[in-house]
């Protein structure tokens, strides 16, 4: 490709344009009118490159007006480009496959096969791999080039209901069999249009009609397999994340989720319940709560590499960082980021989680720990150390891992959670993070957090919920008294030496049995 060095950005609907994004549309257009034209006539092929670069361009000027991001990303541009010219080389493909099939069948009328022609298919990975927008758009230009390359008006809007079929077949598409169904509905599409055809087509003649029905009906067949063959393919090579991808992320015996279940089972717990909490959340403010859910669950996997040092996996009275500097500590917190990072390019998780990974503190201070050390040094520490690095959540998505994040952790604390004291604690966190600047470069609305902190409310009231004292039953009382407990603690050592009276140590009398605890300093109380 060209080299655009130099060349300036142009705007179109106020977004600076990459020259490059001109030679994606002059050179798919070239590629697009190579493929479906049928005549070397010059002035036949600058008239279907004419129309093609039209068409081309109103599906990219589509993108710049309603579907901007993409413009970010690069290899989406190209990606949509290669769907265009891979449709209809493959839609070439089966055409030759089925002229020469035909003909071994005797049969004489080839215009039938063109029912067969697997076209659609585009339009159901384009579905899949952008969203319904970009899939309705692709279906009115998809059908429009198919017209133009089999010279028949029919075929466009054949083509076009086809199309229109397959996108929206697998628009909640969560397991790759929803594919399969998903051509089914295409064939039958394509059979009704076939039929609305024969009722005022000239050539009604039933050696033309059962043809037709017969490849209008196994064009759905020929879909599901192309789609089903070239989806993988394209998420890896173009590194898509669909819907599938994140169903298969959330089962929980994916080797990443069970490691985190051995290694770290409290922050397992917090992540499986931060999910209910952002999915429940995504589906109110209408964002993908798929993702939102797959980033919940995997946005802690760094707490493996040192789960003790995190307080939910932590099972004594004791704290690892009793040992260690409020700075040491704070360290020891920040890395979990970057470990968590380290893991996903490990396990290759999608770059949508692994950008919620390193936005979900965003650049949060670790108040604990920064308090401490100004209480304990002379020279105030400088705030910038006990910091998370950045970035600040960039997607709705993050923005809502991170409140959920820090309203699950701090739910923790509430010794009385009535339905007030949980609703104060959302509105205090979410006012703390929004004082903070945490969300000024994500697109959350007020209306979207109040409608998160409802949200939140609903369930942390649900999962924090009394339940009726058991008659005969006092939970909160100690199963067996303290010093029995250390009795049955030391029982193997007196056993071992029964025949050696024990002294207390502050009587020196013998027949006391004394356990200390170094760090606590206490004792067990006598027997």
């Amino acid at each position: 490709m060209r080299s655009t060095k130099g060349i300036k950005p142009f705007k179109i609907f106020k977004h600076n344009i990459d020259p490059k994004i001109l030679y994606f549309v002059l050179t798919f257009s070239l590629l697009i009118s190579v493929t479906i034209v049928k005549s070397l006539d010059v002035s036949n092929f600058i008239g279907i490159f004419s129309i093609c670069m039209i068409a081309v361009s109103i599906m990219f000027m589509d993108i710049f007006r309603y579907k901007p991001s993409y413009l970010k990303l690069q290899k989406m541009i190209m990606l949509l480009g290669l769907m265009f010219f891979g449709t209809l080389v493959f839609g070439r493909l089966i055409e030759y496959i089925f002229i020469n099939f035909t003909r071994g069948l005797g049969l004489h009328e080839q215009k039938t096969i063109i029912y067969g022609l697997p076209v659609q298919a585009g339009a159901m990975l384009v579905m899949l791999l952008f969203d319904s927008h970009t899939a309705i758009i692709f279906s009115f230009i998809i059908s429009i080039l198919s017209g133009i390359w089999q010279n028949d008006a029919y075929y466009t809007f054949y083509v076009f209901a086809g199309s229109i079929i397959a996108a929206f077949s697998v628009i909640r598409c969560k397991k790759r069999s929803d594919i399969i169904r998903g051509g089914l509905y295409v064939s039958i599409a394509n059979v009704i249009s076939v039929l609305v055809f024969s009722t005022f087509s000239s050539n009604r003649t039933i050696d033309i009609i059962v043809p037709s029905l017969i490849f209008a009906l196994t064009s759905g067949i020929t879909i599901s397999a192309f789609t089903s063959i070239m989806l993988p393919m394209l998420e890896s090579l173009f590194k898509v994340t669909t819907d599938i991808t994140l169903l298969e992320l959330l089962d929980l015996n994916q080797p990443l989720m069970k490691n985190l279940m051995i290694s770290a089972p409290g922050t397992y717990h917090h992540s499986v319940i931060v999910g209910n909490l952002v999915e429940a959340a995504a589906e109110d403010i209408g964002v993908n709560p798929l993702l939102a859910r797959v980033s919940a669950y995997y946005h802690d996997i760094g707490k493996i590499k040192m789960p003790e040092y995190f307080v939910e996996n932590q099972s004594g009275s004791i704290s690892k960082h009793e040992k260690l500097n409020p700075h040491m500590s704070s360290m020891i917190l920040i890395s979990h980021v970057k470990e968590g990072l380290e893991l996903a390019d490990e396990y290759k998780l999608p770059e949508l989680v692994k950008d919620i990974i390193t936005q979900h503190h965003g650049t949060h201070i670790i108040t604990y720990f920064y308090q401490k050390a100004k209480e304990e040094q002379a020279d105030p520490p400088k705030e910038e150390d006990y910091r998370y690095p950045g970035p600040k959540p960039q997607n709705r998505i993050a923005a809502i891992v991170m409140i959920a994040d820090a309203i699950e952790a701090a739910s923790r604390v509430l010794k009385d959670s009535t339905p007030a004291r949980v609703a104060g604690l959302v509105e205090k966190i979410i006012n703390t993070v929004l004082i903070d600047g945490q969300l000024t470069e994500c697109e959350l609305t007020l209306k979207d957090i109040n409608k998160i902190k409802e949200r939140f409310t609903y369930i942390l009231n649900g999962i924090l919920h009394k339940r009726v004292e058991y008659p005969g039953f006092d939970f909160n009382k100690p199963s067996a008294p303290e010093g029995d407990k250390n009795k049955n603690i030391d029982r193997e050592p007196q056993q071992k030496e029964k025949d050696k009276p024990a002294l207390d140590q502050a009587t020196g009398e013998p027949g006391s049995n004394v356990i200390e605890f170094k760090k606590g300093g206490t004792s067990a109380p006598k027997s």
